[in-house]
């Protein structure tokens, strides 16, 4: 389990609400200046959330923001939400994430009119890059409610202000398409979360938002029609999805930089690897402690197999109590989409064979050397 939580904050309690049905066992966590929290882990897997809401508008979004990176030190800021479409190749319940973010009312107003002075923040290169995965596997999808179709996921700039637009047509609907025309969707707190991340050093943060108008006029009919639980759904199910990867690269990005403990700092180990007839000697001035010559365990070769192996090597842990009913039950189905990807082969699903093995190895992260086992699996699942 990544040991840093991720951040999620919401601006409107059903969005709120959507992600908090992602969550096992929430518990309340109030900070000392009156903010509530409630943190628990993602319902299929063992990242841990802090969720909050943070209420409309940019500055309260970046006030809160920084309240949360300083409580948590998360290892990510997701912003998870609705948003109006500015392009209508964008369909009602699609999910725009963001790739950099617009602060778009910045201006200097002179007799010939009012100029823009832009603000923007980009999404952070890795947590772009595993955003774009989770969309090509189609992974994510899994997180949707049941009888739901997946919809189109889109990567672009979106446009964060203080007003609800609801025109095509109104002076902010044009300054917006002179000045920004390349926005996918607008809304109005991701400015203020991009720059609390921008001032806490390399945080990601991510903005996540699911279409619930178009912006256009028709925002009472499409609310009527209950498109905004409809797209905070979609969006809550990619934000889960990219949460657990996030959690999961912090904790391979802790573990490799993690230093040696209990070994004095003049002293190395020299490991000597002989196979078939080969024999291993001595490389050393002076031999300090013992040698030990032990077998070199051999790494499997099928994969197919090692997947079994370990399927039964998990029950047998839920037999002697090594994993509780959850974690094998949510283990079991990441092993279970490893199989089904390992018998697709194709760039794709080998993709979603890592993908859920990595899944796979935080669930079980406790259990020492099941969490071994399936690191020597990822290795052999890469090399394929």
């Amino acid at each position: 389990m990544s040991r840093r939580p991720i951040v999620i904050l919401t601006a409107l309690d059903l969005e709120y609400q959507a992600v908090r049905e992602k969550l096992v066992d929430p518990q309340l966590h109030r900070h000392p200046q009156g903010t509530r929290f409630e943190v628990g882990r993602l319902a299929d897997g063992r990242c841990q959330v802090a969720l909050a809401l943070v209420g409309k508008g940019n500055q309260s979004a970046a006030v809160l923001a920084e309240r949360a990176i300083n409580e948590f030190t998360p290892a990510a800021l997701l912003f998870v939400g609705v948003a109006g479409a500015r392009r209508s190749s964008l369909a009602l319940g699609d999910v725009v994430v963001a790739t950099h973010v617009y602060a778009f009312h910045g201006g200097t107003s002179e007799d010939d009119g009012l100029k823009s002075r832009p603000r923007v923040w980009e999404t952070s290169h890795s947590a772009d890059q595993i955003a774009r995965h989770i969309a090509r596997t189609g992974s994510w999808a899994r997180g949707l409610p049941a009888h739901s179709r997946a919809p189109a996921v889109h990567f672009g700039p979106i446009a964060a202000g203080e007003v609800v637009l609801n025109s095509r047509v109104s002076g902010h609907a044009r300054w917006l398409e002179s000045n920004y025309n390349d926005a996918l969707a607008i809304e109005m707190e991701g400015a203020g979360v991009a720059q609390a991340g921008h001032l806490n050093g390399k945080l990601p943060v991510v903005v996540i938002r699911g279409i619930s108008d178009g912006a256009d006029g028709t925002k009472e009919d499409t609310d009527r029609e209950q498109w905004q639980p409809r797209a905070v759904a979609n969006a809550a199910a990619f934000a889960a999805a990219l949460a657990e990867d996030l959690a999961t690269e912090d904790q391979d990005d802790a573990q490799s930089t993690a230093p040696e403990t209990g070994r004095s700092p003049t002293m190395h180990t020299t490991r000597n690897v002989a196979k078939d007839n080969a024999r291993v000697m001595v490389q050393a001035g002076t031999v300090h402690g013992g040698i030990r010559i032990s077998p070199e365990p051999i790494p499997p070769t099928d994969l197919a197999q090692a997947l079994a192996d370990l399927r039964s090597r998990l029950q047998r842990a839920r037999a002697v109590g090594h994993l509780d009913e959850d974690t094998f039950t949510a283990a079991e189905a990441e092993l279970t989409e490893a199989d089904a990807a390992l018998q697709t082969n194709t760039p794709q699903s080998r993709g979603r064979l890592v993908l859920a093995l990595k899944k796979l190895r935080g669930l079980i992260g406790d259990v020492a050397d099941l969490a071994a086992e399936v690191a020597t699996i990822i290795t052999l699942a890469k090399s394929l």
